[in-house]
């Protein structure tokens, strides 16, 4: 009887002792980098956050981890009176995708940071910060 008290609390001492290991297997999210640029035209801007939504809902939001970096044409897409993206924007940033506007396409377009909802971060440059996050470990992705 003392034998299976020990043996028993020794299986337990070990599963306890493998718990934190356990927990820890569990997968880091698949990070992407995400290029926006395209126009607006024809929905682009939203055909492209909607493909973003679709992928996390397909793939699962705790499996991924975005973060679109836009500039050029694609800065427009993160303003936040633009009706076609706004709510969708919004929608995603709680689901912890990560928005970023760049300074250099904001001067070009004459934008300011006031104009860009909360959810949005700012970069100094669109396509360096695509590189750095691209030599850091993220995939590259451009819906």
């Amino acid at each position: 009887m003392h034998f299976r008290c020990t043996l028993v609390l020794s299986l337990l001492l070990a599963v306890t002792a493998a718990l934190p290991s356990l927990a820890q297997a569990t997968p880091e999210p698949t990070r992407f980098v995400v290029q926006l640029t395209r126009s607006g035209d024809n929905y682009g801007h939203r055909r492209a956050l909607l493909q973003i939504d679709k992928v996390l809902t397909d793939l699962g939001a705790k499996k991924l981890h975005f973060e679109v970096v836009a500039y050029e044409e694609g800065i427009h897409a993160l303003l936040a009176d633009n009706s076609a993206t706004s709510q969708l924007l919004t929608k995603l940033a709680n689901a912890g995708v990560i928005f970023k506007a760049c300074r250099i396409s904001m001067r070009a377009w004459e934008l300011k940071e006031e104009q860009f909802p909360l959810e949005v971060e700012f970069v100094p440059a669109g396509a360096p910060e695509m590189i750095r996050l691209q030599m850091t470990g993220y995939r590259y992705w451009r819906p």
